[in-house]
């Protein structure tokens, strides 16, 4: 099993709706990444840095990397444990995700997303993460 190199980790249990489905009655592909939004808003709010606060804060985080490799497909009815694992922040976002099936633990997707800092007063991208999401990651860790 690969050594997990998560900084924080938060995770969001949900039961798949019938209207996440596709015509072969599986969860059509696209929907997992709003599962893995729903799973990184937990993270982020654990660490105090939200959407809200990264606008409150002068930058947003644009996501300019996505991968996503399907493993098996989520049913209607399924209990599904959609976990996120942060696992870069000094000069990007990096989150990694697996969504696994709670009753047999099996893994049904694996992920990850790559966000950089975006500077709202001249919109140019920071090389660097800025100082504030540093100290919320750091804070959270100590």
């Amino acid at each position: 099993m690969k050594k997990s190199n998560a900084i924080v980790t938060a995770h969001v249990d949900m039961v798949v709706p019938f209207y996440d489905l596709d015509p072969m009655r599986i969860v059509w592909h696209g929907n997992y990444v709003k599962y893995i939004e729903d799973a990184r808003c937990v993270l982020l709010d654990k660490i105090g840095y939200n959407y809200n606060a990264m606008e409150h804060s002068g930058y947003m985080w644009p996501i300019v990397d996505m991968r996503l490799k399907y493993v098996a497909s989520a049913v209607f009815g399924s209990h599904i444990r959609i976990h996120a694992s942060l696992v870069e922040y000094e000069t990007r976002l990096k989150i990694e995700y697996k969504i696994e099936c709670i009753d047999s633990q099996k893994v049904l997707t694996k992920a990850h997303t790559i966000q950089v800092a975006l500077d709202l007063q001249n919109q140019e991208l920071q090389f660097e993460s800025p100082a504030v999401l540093i100290d919320k990651v750091r804070t959270y860790v100590e």
